[in-house]
């Protein structure tokens, strides 16, 4: 019983690792970017006995002839070809369980991903109210922007120039006489 269920585990992360970074993917065939993702990301690789390039080598020896990807059951033969290169003191089968535990359960990881840098230089240069000259005036007091009022001189068509202080009072004096 143990076993099948380590076998659940073991075609779950498959799944997983399968479907990682591929929209169309149905989580049954793996190709070989993700096939090396899932031997990096469960410590398969360690650099001195399996390398990129041996799991390269197995992936490609595992597939077939025309095609670009793995089916499950070439997934578990590529671990049989991997398990001993890994796990050199142990016995064949002690070196497949070993790299079944390494595996079972594990998601691909997003280590690396970008993300937005937040410090000074870029708090200081963001700042809307150290902003001087034309461009502070793209901003109101709350440092949030004008839009097309902050970047244009908008033209009114009012009859009355720029800064005239009694603009409008015209109608009102011909009105009082």
């Amino acid at each position: 019983m143990a076993e099948s269920t380590d076998l659940k585990q073991l075609m779950n992360s498959f799944k997983k690792f399968a479907i990682h970074g591929d929209t169309k993917a149905t989580g049954k065939e793996m190709n070989g970017k993700n096939w090396a993702k899932l031997c990096k990301d469960c410590k398969i690789t360690d650099a001195k006995n399996v390398t990129g390039t041996d799991v390269d080598i197995v992936f490609t020896k595992v597939k077939a002839k025309t095609s670009r990807v793995i089916t499950y059951e070439e997934f578990q033969r590529a671990l049989e070809e991997l398990a001993p290169k890994r796990f050199k003191g142990q016995s064949k089968e002690e070196a497949l369980t070993s790299v079944y535990k390494l595996i079972e359960g594990k998601e691909p990881t997003n280590v690396g991903v970008t993300k937005m840098a937040k410090t000074a230089a870029v708090d200081r240069l963001t700042d809307t109210t150290k902003y001087t000259g034309s461009h502070k005036e793209r901003f109101d007091e709350s440092g949030k922007g004008r839009g097309k009022g902050g970047r244009e001189e908008l033209v009114e068509e009012t009859g009355y120039v720029g800064s005239y202080k009694n603009a409008g009072t015209y109608e009102e004096k011909t009105k009082a006489k």
